[in-house]
């Protein structure tokens, strides 16, 4: 029997990748989005929503699906100007997310895949990486809205059939991803000298394909029924090293000096831009360790296999 899936936020990033990867392994696959300019591969069933905080709106979306993915969004952005950010994205990502989830669950879905950050843990590491069961400490309003929203999925659905699943990724790349990891390939195309040419923290990333491989085991896999899941590429780098591999994967060395951290986080500061250095100069590691074991899984594919891919080399 032809398994059937759901798929949220499908003209996103991440979600356009999974709507892929589930239509090659065969899925029947639904695609949704509130784009009106929704454009699916062959195969793919498009499904337009209007009104995500009404349960009624998503009816037809998970009618006779066997699991959803849930990728749809509202993400933090550079420059913010919601008079009230949390209260937007707990619209987004808490109130659609629990809309859906009523839907899903009325409608017999058995596996609810939900997609939400690694900032639900905090904004940095110090002594070891973050683990699932270790308390939350959400660093912004999305990150708050995230917490929530897994907390609203995990008690409507204790008790009931339909089994929650809750990952959490790192930062995302891969060809086409948007936000740092753009604008740090933009100047090392660029050939833009970078003052990043001393930073010794360390962070976790996470390639589309390995975060992919992970929701279709999260979407499959008996013991993934209840549990959070940490997600990465199994090697955390410095910036300084993300930067170097990145300049090597696109054939042009990295033009990098160096700058002592604490002068850039000053720098950064007296600009409005602290949260900026701390994403370059703090350390954010996961732990995927229980990933590994409950599910058996590894990433797929190496850091610099898809750092490669990302740049568009060794197609």
């Amino acid at each position: 029997m032809t398994r059937r899936v759901l798929v949220t936020g499908a003209s996103g990033f991440v979600g356009r990748a999974v709507v892929a990867h589930f239509l090659a392994q065969g899925w029947a696959v639904r695609a949704s989005s509130r784009s009106p300019a929704l454009t699916c591969p062959v195969g793919v069933e498009a499904s337009q929503i209007g009104n995500t905080l009404d349960p009624q709106a998503w009816c037809a979306g998970v009618a006779g699906v066997d699991s959803v993915v849930h990728c749809a969004a509202r993400v933090h952005v550079l420059r913010e100007d919601a008079a009230d950010p949390l209260a937007d994205f707990r619209r987004a990502n808490v109130q659609a997310t629990q809309a859906l989830a009523q839907a899903a669950l009325s409608a017999g879905v058995r596996r609810f895949v939900f997609v939400s950050s690694v900032g639900v843990n905090g904004a940095q590491t110090s002594q070891r990486p973050f683990r699932a069961d270790d308390p939350p400490a959400p660093h912004s309003p999305y990150a708050q809205s995230k917490l929530e929203a897994e907390q609203a999925l995990q008690a409507l659905t204790q008790g009931q059939t339909m089994q929650t699943v809750i990952v959490r990724p790192p930062l995302v790349y891969g060809a086409g991803a948007p936000g740092n990891f753009a604008r740090m390939l933009d100047a090392l195309r660029r050939g833009l000298p970078l003052p990043l040419g001393a930073i010794d923290n360390r962070r976790s990333l996470v390639a589309i394909d390995n975060l992919i491989s992970l929701l279709h085991a999260c979407a499959t896999h008996p013991q993934a029924a209840g549990n959070t899941f940490m997600v990465s590429d199994g090697e955390d780098l410095s910036t300084t090293q993300l930067l170097q591999r990145l300049g090597q994967a696109l054939g042009r060395p990295a033009r990098l000096f160096p700058v002592p951290a604490a002068l850039l986080r000053v720098a950064a500061s007296m600009l409005g831009r602290s949260d900026l250095a701390r994403q370059l100069t703090g350390s954010l590691q996961v732990d995927i360790g229980a990933t590994r074991q409950k599910l058996g899984w590894s990433p797929p594919q190496s850091l610099d296999a898809a750092l490669r891919q990302a740049v568009g080399a060794g197609r």
